[in-house]
């Protein structure tokens, strides 16, 4: 495929930027546009035209401002093979770490906080394919890249870097709120139980949890109120409370395993939220469920 790479300065400088294109297509190109693993972190944005592209098995048309987020080991192409007249701009990062897990380490160009990177990894495996419509913030912040990577001014290298982070938190939080407003809340609210009960030992804070169903924290807090008459962090000591109690009775693990695997700092903490909640210790709640009265 003819498709010319951006290369305004040496891409030695932004190792982690593999390709940065803007692709004017005037005539029906065949066998130019293959179903393919695009590999790397995968942004692309529609300019001109409609496309019917299968991304990760499923056919989706899309028009101009929206656009896909492909995590590294996802496809997309035509079922024809052919790419069609119009116009889309795209980009590639290649991160230290992605994995189907949702383990993301983006690397350290990012000034993204850590906490942050895990959670957007999980975000955009749990919401994949990523299809957003109408987001014309992408197609401005890939303008104002180019612009930087063309002019090559003071600091411009940090700057590039700023309006990575800033596509990438633009999108992720994009897709929540999207998914939020396709559905209602018990559904999202489902969602992210599950999100919670797969990592139960991630330190969540109420941020990110209203940021899974694309909701700000207060209206976040409000609607969790009001569905389960308990505070996002109580619910979700009830969750981890809940998983404790099943592995006492159904493991052999240690209690220090139990609390640090059902995301408690210490075993003492453990010790004192679990004898809150059920009235016993977590060791004479063992003894009972096991018969053990030794």
């Amino acid at each position: 495929m003819n498709k010319p790479a951006y290369s305004l300065v040496p891409f030695s400088d932004f190792l982690h930027l593999k390709e940065l294109v803007r692709l004017k297509n005037q005539t029906v190109r065949l066998n130019d546009w293959p179903i393919e693993v695009k590999g790397g972190i995968y942004i692309l944005c529609i300019l001109e035209g409609k496309y019917e592209w299968i991304i990760e098995q499923k056919r989706y048309v899309l028009y101009p401002n929206d656009v896909v987020a492909l995590c590294p080991w996802q496809q997309l192409g035509s079922p024809t093979n052919t790419l069609e007249i119009g116009s889309f701009a795209w980009l590639k990062l290649e991160v230290e770490v992605f994995e189907p897990s949702g383990e993301l380490r983006l690397g350290a160009w990012s000034a993204i906080q850590e906490n942050d990177q895990k959670l957007m990894g999980r975000l955009m495996v749990s919401h994949a394919p990523m299809v957003l419509n109408q987001l014309k913030q992408v197609n401005d912040l890939l303008t104002k890249i180019e612009q930087e990577l063309k002019q090559a001014e003071f600091a411009y290298q940090t700057r590039v870097n700023q309006l990575l982070d800033e596509l990438l938190v633009i999108i992720v939080r994009q897709q929540s709120q999207q998914q939020n407003q396709r559905r209602d809340f018990p559904k999202a609210f489902e969602q992210l139980e599950k999100m919670l009960r797969d990592n139960l030992d991630y330190p969540w804070t109420v941020e990110e949890m209203a940021t899974v169903v694309g909701l700000g924290s207060t209206a976040f807090t409000e609607k969790v109120k009001a569905y389960s008459g308990f505070s996002p962090l109580n619910y979700l000591i009830n969750i981890r409370i809940a998983e404790a109690m099943r592995q006492l009775r159904q493991t052999e693990k240690s209690l220090t395993d139990i609390a640090l695997d059902t995301g408690f700092y210490s075993s003492q903490h453990f010790s004192t939220t679990f004898k809150k909640l059920t009235g016993y210790t977590p060791g004479h709640y063992r003894k009972r469920q096991t018969g053990d009265s030794s």
